[in-house]
């Protein structure tokens, strides 16, 4: 089954909504400028919440062929949770994707694999499609563990959720000691955790449901070592950190398939 390779970068707490403007208008004038085939791979920009509003004008406005979306949804639907974001807000701003369970949600408040799930639940009933992300730390990884633990978080993160639904949504597996170090897991280490996922929601649901979930790599993604990564049969993307920032960077990794194709 053909799924559409799907590149997300996530600004994380970076760029002003002055900011934004530049990045999201270099970043487009390069793909364009590059020969970027949108029906080749998704490009997807995920601002902070500031932001928002900013890049939805934009790429709106001027027709890009960028999709944005939030790195964070309330898990409720309104009322008195101050700092909270709702999926209905969300969707109001346009808004295609939403990260839930970030590895930094998780260590630095606390997150837990039933709030990822109700927030991916939440996400989902206002037609937005949760980035569920799911990853080992090193401690679990030099005891051999990684694969069990992850599936667990998925399981976990998609617990009541039909799958006409899951086979929608993305999950994006990362090693958390890969995550904003430099340190890149080989190829062959992201397709087996990456394969085990898939393999865990096909036993979950169904062998169609697994084939179209799309599971990105996640971990210090660069320009250099995208190709190799998008080469594995059950990675369907990344999820960029601070690659994304750098336009030129971002536009190369989005075009992986040109690099491949040189």
């Amino acid at each position: 089954m053909a799924r559409k390779p799907i590149m997300a970068g996530n600004w994380k707490m970076n760029m002003n909504h002055v900011d934004a403007v530049g990045l999201v208008q270099k970043l487009a004038f390069t793909l364009q400028d590059k020969g970027y085939d949108p029906e080749a791979s998704e490009c997807v920009v995920i601002p902070p919440f500031t932001g928002i509003r900013t890049v939805q004008t934009l790429i709106e406005g001027d027709r890009l062929p960028i999709v944005h979306g939030a790195q964070d949804v309330s898990e409720h639907d309104d009322g008195a949770y101050t700092g909270d974001i709702s999926a209905d807000m969300l969707a109001k701003l346009g808004c295609t994707y939403v990260i839930v369970g970030h590895s930094e949600r998780r260590q630095y408040h606390g997150e837990t694999d039933e709030l990822v799930n109700a927030k991916a639940v939440k996400a989902l009933s206002k037609g937005l499609t949760p980035i569920i992300c799911v990853g080992e730390s090193l401690e679990v990884r030099k005891a051999g563990q990684h694969v069990e633990f992850t599936v667990a978080q998925v399981r976990g993160a998609l617990a009541g959720i039909p799958a006409g639904q899951v086979a929608g949504l993305v999950i994006a597996y990362e090693p958390v000691w890969a995550i904003g170090t430099g340190e890149v897991a080989t190829p062959e280490d992201a397709q087996e955790v990456c394969g085990a996922i898939r393999r865990a929601v096909t036993e979950l649901y169904d062998e169609a449901t697994g084939q179209s979930v799309r599971i990105q790599y996640g971990g210090s993604v660069k320009p250099g070592s995208v190709t190799a990564i998008m080469a594995k049969p059950d990675i369907d993307g990344a999820l960029v950190g601070g690659a994304s920032l750098k336009p030129d960077d971002f536009a190369a990794i989005v075009r992986f398939y040109a690099m491949a194709q040189a």
